[in-house]
């Protein structure tokens, strides 16, 4: 059995992929994440999944393109779905190069994150794997997060402060900001 498995940064993927392969003969990851801004954010993400890689042996796809223009196109005047569209964007291009690739499944790291809407994710991953006719693999690696954190700091990979969007990045100054003066102006 083989999976290919998008992955949305190396402290998610540190405590998935691991147990993947306890499950999986073959795991492949695939970075695609156009949804991520400021262009530098993108890039520390990328290089830490890189170094990552190196250090795992894992091989990689690396779907390098800063796609930000192409996500906030879908998402602008539907903000209140920005994840469900995003969620679908990764999702698509996995299973494309999955199906691609003859896997027999696909699957995210992003189910590895506490922060993410899993009930929300699932029902993406199903709906895009109908759609381009491979399985969705949907098992929740969220126990070992944790644990995932303080490898990855041991190892010296980057730990973003948000999801990756400009959306989720304003919520996150804005949480900061509410908390230091007590409202927002």
């Amino acid at each position: 059995m083989r999976i290919l498995v998008h992955i949305c940064c190396a402290p998610c993927a540190l405590y998935s992929f691991p147990r993947l392969r306890e499950e999986f003969d073959e795991v492949m990851g695939l970075w695609y994440n156009p949804n991520i801004h400021p262009f530098q954010e993108y890039q520390k993400r990328l290089e830490s999944v890189k170094k990552w890689a190196k250090e795992t042996h894992t091989k990689v796809i690396y779907e390098d393109e800063y796609g930000l223009r192409d996500f906030l196109r879908k998402v602008v005047y539907r903000e209140s779905q920005r994840c469900q569209i995003c969620y679908y964007m990764r999702f698509k291009k996995v299973a494309l190069f999955a199906r691609r690739g003859k896997f027999d499944y696909f699957g995210s790291t992003l189910l590895s994150s506490p922060h993410q809407n899993q009930k929300l994710m699932r029902e993406v991953a199903e709906a895009v794997g109908e759609e381009y006719s491979i399985k969705p693999y949907l098992k929740s690696f969220r126990e070992g997060w944790r644990e995932s954190r303080e490898l990855s700091k041991r190892m010296g990979l980057y730990h973003q402060q948000y999801c990756g969007c400009i959306y989720s990045e304003e919520e996150r100054y804005i949480k900061r900001r509410k908390n230091v003066q007590g409202e927002i102006f």
